[in-house]
C-alpha cells in the first residue's frame, strides 16, 4: 500500500458509508439545497498520514447555531446479513461498519489513524425562520497547536418554503425494560422516567409520533415459559370475588411525558401473545397484600378467566382515554405476526376485543390478506414484500413494516445495505399512500427471545440472530441516547415524504408521481426502484426546484389577483 503522505478531506452526502478498510471511491459533494424547517446532513470524510491526535474539528458558518458535528463510529457486525441476500448490499461479511453518531468531546477531539478513512457527520437542523439564501459551511481540522491540517467548504441553498409537519403515524417499538436494564434502574424510578424522556425526545426529533405503551408487560420476542421485565404501567388489585380494582397513575404520567415531548399516538401494547395469540400476557397484581402474576404463559387466552378480566379491564380503560380526549390517538394490538395456522385463536381475541373497544382502532403486523377480508383486523400491517395484496385490495388506511426477513429487494436498514436502500422508503411511501410505518426496534437490546441483555455496543445481531441494524437504532450513551446513521438517513426519508406532500398541495399528485417516475424503465413499487444514491438525491433536488417555482408562480398569481 502506498503511504498516505497528506492529510486527505472529502465532502460527501449523508447516503455514503465510509469503511474504515478500504479505500474511498466516492465523488465529493459540495452543495446541495433544503426547505425551512427541515433537517439536512453530509459528511467530511478524512484520513490522516500517520496517527495523529487530538485532532480538533470546527464548523464556521452563519447558521453556526444549528450546526451538529459527531464522529462516525464503527460498530461490529457477526451478522451482518441473510444467507439469501440479494445484491444490492454494500458487503457480506463480518467487521466494523460505521453506524454510530458519537458527540465530539471539544477538548479530546477526534483521532486520525493512518491509511484509515473516517468521517465526520454534519447535521443542519434549518429553523423555519431561517431567511432562504446560500450560506457556507466551512469544516476545518486543526492540531492541538491551531495548525490547519484541511477542510471542506459545503454550500448549502436554504429555499423559502416551508417543510409541511409530517401526517405518517410511525412508531418504533419503545422496550422501556431494556433501558432499566443497561442502565441498572428500578423500573418506573425516577431515574428510570428521566431515561424514557431522553430517549423519547430523541425519537419524536426522528418522526417518531407514536409509541409502544406498556399497560401490561409486552409479549414480545419473549421465548415461551419466559419473561421479560416487568414494565406494567396499570396497577390491578384482584379482589375475593373475582373482581377487580384497576389504577391508572403510571400510565396517565406515561400520556403526560409522551404529550409534552410531541407523542401525538398511543399504541397499546399487545394483550396476546406473539405468533398465535394463545396465551395472555404477563399480568401482575395484587391479591391478599401481595403481588405476584396472575396471567401469563399458563393462561388459555380462550379461558373464562382472562376474559373476565378484559371485560372488566378495558371498559375502564377507554373510559380513561376518552375523558382525556385520546380516542382519536390510540390504537390497539392483538398479536404480533400471527399465521393463517393461527386464526382460530386470533379469531376469538380478535372477537373479544372489538366488543369493547367500540371505534377504537385495531392494528396488527401480519402478512396473510384472509385477517384482513374476514373482519379479523381493520388495520392490517403488512411488510413491504407482502404489501401487493393488500394494496390490491385498496385497504384503507393501509400502514406497512419492515423486520429481519424483509431482505429481498424491498428497502431495509441493515449495516451491509446503502443508505439510499434505507432512505428511498419515504419516495414509496408517497406514492401509495401509506398511512402508517411501523418497525419493532428503536431499542431492543436483548438477544432473541430476551433470554439475555447486550452490550448493543458489542452486539449488535441480537446475538447472531438478526441482522445487524435490526433490532435498534439507537446505543446507550452515558448521558442517554447515542444515534445512527441508519437513523438519521431513515428521518431524511420521511422530509422526502413531507416534501413529495408539499409539491402535490402545488402542482397537484399527477405532476408529482411523473417527476417521480421520469426516465425509469418501470414503475416504481415497494420491490422495484433505482437502487443509487444519485438518483434519489437528484429526484429530491427536482422537488425542491419544482417546490421554489410553484410557490413563486403562485405568489405572483396572488399578487396579480389582488
Amino acid at each position: 500500500m502506498q503511504d498516505v503522505i497528506v492529510f486527505e478531506t472529502r465532502s460527501l452526502h449523508s447516503l455514503v458509508k465510509v469503511f474504515s478498510d478500504e479505500e474511498l471511491r466516492a465523488e465529493s459533494y459540495t452543495r446541495s439545497s433544503v426547505l425551512r424547517g427541515e433537517t439536512f446532513n453530509f459528511q467530511v470524510a478524512y484520513r490522516a498520514p500517520a496517527l495523529t491526535k487530538p485532532i480538533h474539528v470546527s464548523v464556521t458558518s452563519t447558521l453556526q447555531a444549528v450546526i451538529t458535528l459527531r464522529e462516525v463510529g464503527l460498530a461490529p457486525s457477526e451478522l451482518p446479513c441473510q444467507r439469501r441476500h440479494d445484491d444490492n448490499v454494500l458487503r457480506v461479511t463480518p467487521g466494523l461498519y460505521p453506524d454510530p453518531l458519537y458527540p465530539i468531546v471539544r477538548d479530546r477531539g477526534i483521532v486520525g489513524i493512518h491509511y484509515q478513512w473516517r468521517s465526520i457527520w454534519v447535521t443542519v437542523e434549518v429553523d423555519e425562520e431561517t431567511p432562504a439564501e446560500e450560506y457556507s459551511l466551512d469544516v476545518q481540522f486543526a492540531t492541538v497547536t491551531g495548525e490547519r491540517l484541511g477542510g471542506e467548504c459545503f454550500q448549502l441553498d436554504v429555499l423559502p418554503a416551508v417543510l409541511p409537519p409530517q401526517t405518517l403515524i410511525h412508531t418504533e417499538w419503545f422496550h422501556a425494560d431494556c433501558l432499566a436494564n443497561y442502565y441498572e434502574v428500578e423500573v418506573f424510578s425516577e431515574a428510570h422516567w428521566a431515561l424514557i424522556d431522553k430517549y423519547m425526545q430523541t425519537a419524536v426529533r426522528h418522526g417518531m409520533n407514536m409509541v409502544l405503551t406498556p399497560h401490561f408487560t409486552p409479549p414480545l420476542d419473549t421465548q415461551v415459559g419466559g419473561e421479560r421485565p416487568t414494565v406494567q404501567l396499570v396497577d390491578v388489585r384482584k379482589e375475593q370475588d373475582g373482581t377487580y380494582e384497576f389504577g391508572f397513575n403510571r400510565l396517565v404520567r406515561w400520556i403526560e411525558l409522551c404529550e409534552r415531548v410531541g407523542i401525538r399516538y398511543f399504541e397499546f401494547s399487545h394483550l396476546f401473545t406473539q405468533w398465535g395469540a394463545k396465551h395472555a400476557p404477563k399480568i401482575v397484581a395484587e391479591e391478599q397484600g401481595e403481588v405476584h402474576r396472575i396471567f401469563g404463559w399458563e393462561t388459555d387466552a380462550t379461558g373464562e378467566a382472562y376474559k373476565s378480566f378484559l371485560c372488566q379491564y378495558l371498559p375502564k380503560l377507554t373510559a380513561l382515554l376518552q375523558e382525556r380526549g385520546l380516542e382519536n390517538q390510540c390504537y390497539f394490538h392483538i398479536s404480533d405476526e400471527p399465521l393463517l395456522e393461527h386464526m382460530p385463536w386470533y379469531r376469538s381475541a380478535s372477537e373479544l376485543m372489538q366488543a369493547y373497544l367500540g371505534d377504537f382502532p385495531i392494528i396488527d403486523a401480519l402478512t396473510n390478506v384472509e385477517y384482513y377480508e374476514q373482519g379479523l383486523v381493520k388495520g392490517p400491517i403488512p411488510a413491504n414484500d407482502h404489501i401487493e395484496p393488500f394494496l390490491n385490495r385498496k385497504v384503507p388506511e393501509l400502514w406497512t413494516y419492515y423486520c429481519c426477513v424483509q431482505y429481498q429487494q424491498v428497502s431495509n436498514r441493515f449495516f451491509n445495505m446503502p443508505s439510499a436502500r434505507n432512505r428511498v422508503i419515504g419516495v414509496q411511501l408517497y406514492k401509495f399512500q401509506i398511512a402508517g410505518f411501523l418497525h419493532w426496534g428503536y431499542n431492543f437490546w436483548n438477544t432473541q427471545y430476551s433470554l439475555q441483555a447486550i452490550d448493543p455496543f458489542r452486539v449488535t445481531d441480537a446475538g447472531r440472530s438478526f441482522p445487524s441494524g435490526d433490532a435498534f437504532l439507537v446505543y446507550p450513551g452515558e448521558e442517554g441516547p447515542v444515534e445512527s446513521i441508519r437513523m438519521e438517513v431513515f428521518y431524511e426519508g420521511l422530509q422526502d415524504l413531507r416534501a413529495l406532500q408539499l409539491l402535490e398541495s402545488l402542482v397537484g399528485r399527477d405532476r408529482v408521481l411523473a417527476l417521480i417516475e421520469e426516465g425509469l424503465t418501470e414503475p416504481l413499487s415497494f420491490s422495484r426502484y433505482p437502487s443509487d444514491a444519485e438518483w434519489l438525491l437528484g429526484l429530491r433536488e427536482r422537488v425542491n426546484q419544482a417546490i421554489t417555482f410553484a410557490s413563486e408562480s403562485t405568489k405572483r398569481g396572488e399578487s396579480h389577483e389582488s
